[in-house]
């Protein structure tokens, strides 16, 4: 069966071992190429499921993906317990050997510029949220009170009340909002002191997340190893402090949102709230 060779990532030489039991995509274990002053790690696959007809298929079946980026994910985070590695995209691949030494021979200079970038510091990701309040439903009217309904409950007065229960909600969304927003470019300022780089991505989809509340700020941090602990108990020291919000922190994670040059970068949303209404 002919095998084509899955590059997970680069980074400088590596003289740590990998773990004896880490398996890559596919099952295989993975191992080093080393050319031009890098080091790639790879695995062998199998052609008939990431030849580039078979892959187009597979990136198409939901759990074929997900099992093949566990396993990507899998090899990244041992390559960071040991090293700053730069991860490349899912399912990178070449035919053989030769064609691994050539996309690093070709990309040299990138890659090296990348690595002193992200050299002894991991990502770290924070969200905050805000929570949904639920609606206050009025209480439904008694027999009694229903048979008392008449047109003059209708009138001038009850419309006027309805209006200014509804315009007593709308200011009070609008105070959230704003309170959220502050909060959020106050956090991510705070952040942005303790970090070498910071990226804003799009506030994420709650129904695509499978979370609750609307994302307020969705931002990634890189920090230096040696001050991780510090950032750390900064974010936790803010998850208390304001009510009707939820703070998140996820990582350590390789440099994925740095992995690219600035200047190759997406622009970036705004840590703001932006469309509330």
């Amino acid at each position: 069966m002919t095998e084509l060779r899955y590059v997970y990532a680069v980074c400088d030489p590596l003289d740590a071992p990998l773990a004896a039991e880490l398996t890559g995509v596919g099952g295989a274990a993975p191992r080093r190429i080393h050319h031009a002053g890098l080091t790639a790690v790879v695995s062998e696959v199998p052609a008939d499921q990431f030849s580039e007809s078979a892959l187009r298929r597979n990136l198409e079946n939901l759990d074929w993906l997900a099992g093949t980026a566990r396993a990507h994910q899998d090899v990244i985070a041992a390559l960071t317990a040991v090293t700053s590695p730069l991860p490349l995209r899912l399912a990178t691949v070449f035919r053989d050997d030769s064609g691994v030494r050539a996309m690093m021979e070709e990309q040299q200079e990138r890659f090296r510029t990348s690595l002193e970038r992200i050299a002894d510091r991991v990502e770290w990701g924070v969200k905050v949220f805000v929570e949904e309040q639920p609606a206050q439903a009025a209480p439904a009217p008694g027999a009694g009170q229903r048979e008392r309904v008449s047109a003059q409950s209708l009138g001038a007065g009850s419309g006027r009340d309805y209006l200014r229960r509804r315009r007593a909600e709308r200011d009070g969304r609008d105070q959230v909002w704003r309170q959220a927003e502050t909060f959020a470019q106050r956090l991510h300022d705070r952040l942005s002191e303790c970090s070498a780089e910071t990226r804003i991505h799009p506030p994420q989809n709650p129904e695509l997340a499978k979370t609750s509340g609307r994302n307020v700020l969705n931002g990634a941090y890189l920090v230096p190893r040696s001050t991780a602990e510090a950032f750390v108990e900064l974010v936790d020291a803010t998850k208390d402090g304001q009510p009707g919000l939820r703070v998140e922190l996820t990582g350590p994670w390789a440099a994925y949102s740095f992995s690219a040059p600035p200047e190759e970068r997406p622009d970036e949303a705004e840590p703001s709230v932006g469309g509330a209404s």
